[in-house]
């Protein structure tokens, strides 16, 4: 399911190598990834990078975001300023998923400093598998 799909992605200095690796996991499955930064490891505010991802999914110009940070709290706050975002602070791939069943998430937020690479690329696996259930959980994401 991850074919196709364009993915907005951006971190500050604390996910920046995170970025990078899931950069690549994500166009060795043929998702076409537009990066809206950090492109290093200096210090960096990341409502400069949270801000254009979430306008990108707001836009529909992005099918889902995903942001990192280092507690994930900081994109996740930014982000969910933007009308129709619904950005998810996940810390296992299980979290993900519920965050898209149940809350039809189009932002997975990752605390870089609190998950392995590994975990933040099954996350990541798992967000953009999983389909929205709907039902009484569209009832819910309706009240929101």
């Amino acid at each position: 399911m991850i074919n196709n799909l364009k993915i907005a992605i951006g971190a500050d200095h604390a996910g920046y190598e995170y970025k990078k690796i899931i950069i690549e996991f994500l166009k060795n499955r043929s998702a076409e990834v537009e990066n809206f930064g950090t492109d290093s490891g200096e210090s960096a505010d990341y409502p400069d990078f949270s801000h254009p991802v979430a306008q990108s999914v707001q836009d529909k110009k992005a099918d889902f975001g995903i942001l990192i940070c280092g507690s994930g709290n900081g994109v996740a706050i930014t982000a969910n300023k933007h009308e129709g975002i619904r950005a998810a602070l996940c810390w296992t791939k299980e979290i993900s998923e519920l965050a898209r069943q149940h809350n039809d998430a189009n932002i997975l937020c990752i605390p870089a400093r609190f998950v392995s690479i590994e975990v933040a690329k099954d996350m990541v696996y798992e967000f953009l598998n999983t389909a929205f259930l709907g039902g009484k959980h569209l009832l819910r994401v309706e009240k929101i």
